[in-house]
């Protein structure tokens, strides 16, 4: 979109720099999971999305996030791409917390309220007050419960495991979306190489760089546009 052929790196690279792995980054992300084509079209509000390496917390976001046909957009999930992308992608875990205002504890206590007021129907309508309509049957299957389940016959190991569904909906990460859909590209020349005052090459006297050729990203667009800016400025007066 920029009109760059990505000559840049090979330039650099010619002259002497290294060139730090080329990942996209604030990008959206697939999915494993059948259930996804499901909800496409999703928006979720107020939701933590935790990553996870193996059981070691790695990162989490709190915000908006969307499901797609293929898995997984918006703001926190294009802001987590620019976290887990440098990570072995084979291990990542993620999961969605979709009541992170609540504790276990009172979770239940909601749901209990909400099956007091819906105690003659079935599980399968119990859920209306708390969950998108679009998302309730995954939970129910998530949690091993029959969805045609009477609300007066769930038990209290039925609800604990809403609970932890709720409060820990897993993903499988598949892999990012190609580079053509991220915002900003992750990696470029190290900033080892480069005099972080002027911009100019540590290598090669007279050669200044600015922007996105160097391995350097942050977490939303702004971000990225003010490396931009400030490393052009800097390059530029420097010249």
């Amino acid at each position: 979109a920029t009109g760059s052929t990505g000559d840049g790196y090979g330039f650099a690279r010619k002259l002497g720099h290294t060139i730090m792995p080329l990942k996209p980054s604030l990008v959206p992300m697939e999915i494993e999971e059948d259930w996804i084509k499901d909800v496409q079209g999703l928006s979720l509000r107020n939701v933590k999305l935790i990553a996870r390496i193996g059981d070691k917390f790695i990162h989490e976001e709190f915000g908006e996030m969307i499901f797609t046909h293929y898995g997984i957009s918006g703001p926190i999930v294009l802001s987590m791409s620019n976290v887990i992308n440098k990570f072995d992608r084979k291990h990542i875990k993620l999961s969605i917390d979709l009541k992170p205002a609540l504790s276990k504890e009172k979770l239940d206590i909601r749901i209990l309220r909400d099956f007091e007021m819906f105690k003659n129907k079935q599980i399968k309508n119990g859920l209306k007050k708390l969950l998108p309509v679009k998302l309730i049957p995954i939970i129910i299957a998530q949690s091993g419960i029959d969805e045609d389940k009477p609300i007066h016959q769930i038990t209290k190991e039925d609800r604990a495991r809403l609970v932890d569904n709720i409060k820990s909906l897993q993903l499988t990460f598949r892999k990012f979306r190609p580079i053509e859909e991220a915002i900003v590209t992750s990696g470029g020349i190290s900033t080892k190489e480069i005099n972080s005052s002027t911009m100019e090459s540590k290598i090669v006297p007279g050669l200044y760089f600015a922007g996105e050729i160097i391995d350097v990203d942050g977490l939303t667009g702004g971000y990225n546009l003010q490396i931009a800016y400030s490393t052009g400025y800097l390059a530029g007066i420097n010249v």
